[in-house]
């Protein structure tokens, strides 16, 4: 990559300047109506996205943003980010570390935007940190005893975080075993089979639940790490495909019933008490739009998709925050976060994708 280019799309852009790019990349339709509201939204995602690449971010939200930004084709700024994500390479292989980040599985989700970097410019210090970060993920990371990673270095615990953390990566990796392994094991530990729903965090050691709830954000991982998976698995995989496909209907259907009249959800899925956040909305959305247009899921999921979309979008404030998303840094009350951000902008490639078909 040159530094002229670099230059010329760098994260900087004007938001008028975004706006035509953009325009001029998607197909909405020809009338006045249709070409203002692109325009619009153009102009709304261009501040979701700046107000995005303004936030502080620990190693799993620098993962997620440039996730996003890879799958909306801002491609040089992707680049900036891998550049960015090995320069704070742990010794042992982690990727975007910052100071006490405790993060076994967080790092690896900057190992897609890594290793596709890799792909299209070959530089040598990204090939050598795809390799570290990979061979920590299948060697070294501390891991329980049946080979599921940790999501700490601190604690032996499983969350269902790491569901989005590791095995997208290890699937784009060609690692196809190991990533169905991982999600076999997370879904083992945190699967609850009567409500559909995964719990947050499982002890490995004493064998107890540290966090039982159907955390929203949780569930939205699960989905759309799963998403990505499927997506990403040869057809010489079609039975784990098929497998992953029922897991992620499953769940989304269960997340579903508890979708509310204006599109949101509570935190705790399944309890009205908890705060209603913004997030899951938009995490499913994302897997929707991605499982139609990739044809392994219904259209019949549309209307809430959309539903979900609409409520995102009401949630934007004239700065580009998405609020009221599960807020960063405690994740315990309503606010702002790298994720949210991200997944706005995820949900909203997946969209244009479906739509331009």
């Amino acid at each position: 990559m040159s530094q002229k280019s670099i230059e010329r799309r760098g994260f900087l852009k004007t938001m008028a300047a975004s706006s035509v790019l953009l325009t001029g990349s998607c197909s909405f339709g020809e009338s006045n109506l249709k070409d203002k509201k692109l325009e619009s939204d153009n102009s709304i995602l261009e501040k979701v996205k700046l107000a995005m690449l303004s936030m502080q971010r620990a190693s799993w939200e620098q993962g997620v943003a440039a996730q996003a930004l890879l799958e909306i084709g801002d491609i040089d700024t992707v680049y900036l980010m891998a550049k960015e994500a090995v320069l704070r390479q742990t010794p042992e292989g982690r990727l975007s570390v910052l100071y006490s980040d405790n993060g076994i599985t967080d790092p690896a989700a900057s190992g897609e935007m890594v290793l596709k970097m890799v792909e299209k410019f070959g530089d040598k210090e990204l090939v050598e940190a795809n390799k570290k970060m990979l061979e920590y993920l299948l060697q070294t990371a501390p891991r329980s005893d049946s080979g599921i990673i940790y999501h700490t270095i601190n604690s032996p615990e499983i969350w269902i975080d790491s569901m989005y953390m590791a095995p997208p990566y290890l699937c784009v990796a060609g690692f196809y075993d190991e990533c169905f392994k991982q999600i076999e094991g997370i879904r083992k530990a945190l699967w609850n089979d009567e409500a559909k729903l995964y719990s947050h965090r499982w002890h490995c050691i004493d064998k107890k639940f540290i966090n039982e709830k159907f955390w929203g954000v949780g569930n939205g991982w699960a989905v759309a790490g799963l998403a990505r998976v499927i997506d990403d698995l040869p057809e010489s995989k079609k039975s784990m495909k098929s497998t992953l496909i029922s897991y992620v209907i499953e769940n989304l259907d269960s997340c579903l019933k508890y979708l509310r009249d204006d599109g949101l959800f509570h935190n705790n899925i399944d309890d009205k008490n908890s705060f209603v956040e913004t997030n899951l909305s938009q995490m499913l959305a994302y897997s929707i739009y991605r499982g139609i247009h990739s044809r392994w899921l219904s259209e019949s999921y549309l209307t809430s998709a959309n539903k979900m979309r609409e409520a995102a979008y009401s949630k934007v404030d004239e700065y580009g925050f998405v609020n009221d998303v599960c807020g960063a840094p405690f994740f315990d009350s309503p606010g702002r976060a790298t994720e949210g951000q991200a997944f706005f902008i995820l949900m909203e490639s997946a969209y244009r994708k479906l739509i331009q078909k």
